[in-house]
């Protein structure tokens, strides 16, 4: 279970063009304001998730080689699939420019309250969903338990916070660096993307089959 919130929680962490995006919040006017509220939202939601799963599944691991059990495997397989499928996808559009997103014009007047709105709103679902599956297997009887879910969320959240931290530390020499991260992750973002997603798409595709199968003999 901790190995795969760890796998999935760096997966989380790395997505390149949500990483571009909030370059360009710090990088408006009160950028870091926007930045903390989109930090806020994006650890918010990802919290709610996870916890009205674990509260779902009363802390408790669903018990293996059982019906519920089986269905989660094969969901949490359907997900390793999807996102070997998105890989596919990006690798066929990997000589398309990315999509403006239209609220990208409005940086300048944002609120971080709309950043938070958007930060909770742009979380990658289909990672999301993949880790609130594992928190199924999760036994919350102790401390232990309680603690790698919230090292989840810290790691899903961790590239946003070395951001923020860095812009708010030191700010005349994140900006220009900032920018040069910015423009290589717009030139090789869709590589790092489709290396995330065949990474974390194999491993809960391979383990999900694997458990599948173990369970059958």
């Amino acid at each position: 279970m901790v190995a795969d919130l760890i796998l999935i929680g760096l997966g989380i962490a790395l997505q390149p063009f949500r990483v571009s995006a909030f370059i360009l919040i710090l990088s408006s006017k009160d950028g870091t304001r926007k930045g903390l509220g989109w930090i806020l939202g994006w650890v918010t939601c990802l919290v709610l998730v996870i916890g009205v799963v674990a509260l779902i599944a009363g802390g408790r691991p669903v018990r293996f080689r059982t019906v519920p059990g089986t269905v989660l495997l094969i969901a949490k397989l359907a997900l390793g699939i999807a996102l070997i499928v998105i890989a596919a996808v990006q690798w066929h559009r990997r000589d398309h420019p990315q999509r403006q997103l239209p609220w990208l014009a409005k940086l300048d007047t944002m609120s971080p309250w709309t950043a938070a709105v958007i930060a909770a709103v742009a979380q990658p679902w289909t990672l999301v969903a993949a880790g609130a599956i594992t928190v199924t297997q999760a036994r919350l009887s102790g401390a232990g338990g309680y603690l790698a879910l919230a090292g989840f969320c810290l790691l899903a959240t961790s590239s946003f916070l070395v951001l923020e931290l860095y812009a708010v530390l030191t700010p005349g020499a994140a900006s220009a660096r900032l920018r040069a991260l910015r423009t290589w992750l717009d030139e090789h973002g869709n590589q790092v993307l489709i290396i995330v997603c065949l990474v974390v798409g194999f491993w809960l595709a391979g383990h999900s089959i694997y458990l599948l199968a173990i369970g059958r003999s």
